[in-house]
């Protein structure tokens, strides 16, 4: 019988010829087509303007009355004025401060949203990739099954080979032939899922190539490099500046508020004009607004610890998981490459010194083995991909 050859699984990276698109290459179409960031972005932009509505002076009043008298003495007063009222000064230097951290705030949110969709999208390319991978690993184990059985059908046919073997040669052809039509079902479930995630517009993913990036061991390390370009991190430190520039603005509330305006009357032949000034005593109207304001700050300040520490045990617990995984897959790479014996299984069969049953079992424990290294890898470049939306 024809030797077969068993090819093993590379360990680091999977491949298929002339893939179309790469996980990253497929994110950028995706971030550019995504119909649920395109109205993100339109909803950054309204907001933006929002937050710049109420940093400027009041509008100006303008009057005008025309006042008759007494017919018989033939007297009308006339007036025209123009007023102008302002909060203290200080209050619009606060109301321009706080509108740009809302802004850079609107920012964070959307990078916050951004990334955390681009990862789901990143996590199906993932399972794809997988798919592709194994897909890779079927057809070869099909054509190797597919040798076995036409040997087997032709040995049964000469009378060298007994029924159950024969039936055992054409069970295993079958059983992989189907997993991969079960893997091509999930395959077009996922590509479906991507189209999504593409704003309806169908890319062929053929990517099989797992990227995997080890990260460091220490934590406190890692965890420095993320903390400073998290969204979430530096969502909760606007939170924080917003809320003791709102503060300041309500202490510049409560300060003198002032008006002046220019005023012309005419009675009758003579003209008056000249100009008023005006400001009002803040006594009652903002009563515990700053000690509001102050209150705000303290419970932001507390929940901002909070989630820091809620982020920092998080992520300590996803990096504790990579670090995990990583250590498997290494160690299961090397003892895999160095118990491997599909080569030798091969030639014992060929040689009578196994039956096709036990040949069959003992290269069914080599496939499981191969498996679960290509679940490994997709598993820890899952977890990966997680760790790296918060940097």
């Amino acid at each position: 019988m024809k030797q077969i050859t068993i090819i093993i699984f590379l360990l680091s990276s999977f491949t298929v010829p002339f893939a179309q698109n790469t996980l990253d290459e497929t994110l950028v179409l995706i971030e550019k087509n995504n119909t649920t960031l395109k109205a993100l972005r339109q909803q950054v932009e309204a907001q933006k303007l929002g937050n710049k509505t109420d940093i400027y002076l009041q509008n100006p009043e303008v009057g005008f009355g025309i006042h008759q008298g007494n017919p018989s003495t033939n007297w009308n007063k006339t007036n025209i004025s123009v007023s102008q009222s302002f909060d203290f000064p200080t209050a619009y230097a606060r109301k321009r401060q706080i509108s740009k951290h809302r802004n850079q705030q609107v920012d964070l949110e959307y990078e916050q949203q951004r990334r955390e969709i681009l990862l789901q999208a990143r996590l199906v390319c993932i399972d794809l990739i997988y798919l592709n991978a194994f897909k890779t690993e079927l057809k070869q184990r099909l054509k190797n099954a597919t040798d076995i059985a036409k040997s087997y059908q032709t040995r049964y046919e000469k009378g060298d080979a007994n029924v159950l073997e024969f039936n055992k040669s054409q069970l295993n052809r079958l059983d992989i032939s189907k997993e991969i039509e079960l893997v091509d079902i999930e395959h077009a479930f996922l590509q479906s899922k991507l189209t999504v995630f593409n704003g309806g517009v169908f890319m062929d993913f053929n990517d099989s190539t797992f990227q995997i990036q080890e990260i460091p061991v220490d934590y406190e390390q890692w965890y420095a490099q993320i903390a400073e370009n998290n969204p979430e991190l530096r969502m909760l430190e606007q939170a924080v500046l917003i809320s003791q520039q709102e503060e300041r603005l309500n202490k510049a509330l409560s300060l003198p508020k002032f008006q002046t305006g220019y005023i012309h009357e005419k009675i009758g032949d003579e003209s008056l004009q000249g100009f008023n000034v005006g400001v009002s005593i803040p006594l009652w109207e903002r009563k515990n607004s700053v000690k509001f304001a102050k209150a705000k700050t303290v419970a932001i300040q507390s929940a901002e610890e909070s989630s820091k520490m809620h982020l920092y045990n998080e992520l300590k617990a996803l990096h504790s998981k990579v670090i995990r995984l990583q250590q498997n897959y290494n160690d299961f790479g090397q003892q895999l490459a160095l118990y491997n014996s599909s080569s030798l299984l091969i030639s014992a069969l060929d040689k009578g010194e196994i039956s096709l049953i036990e040949y069959i079992m003992e290269l069914t424990i080599y496939y499981d083995s191969t498996n679960k290294i290509l679940e490994l890898q997709r598993d820890m470049t899952k977890a990966n991909a997680e760790l790296k939306s918060y940097m």
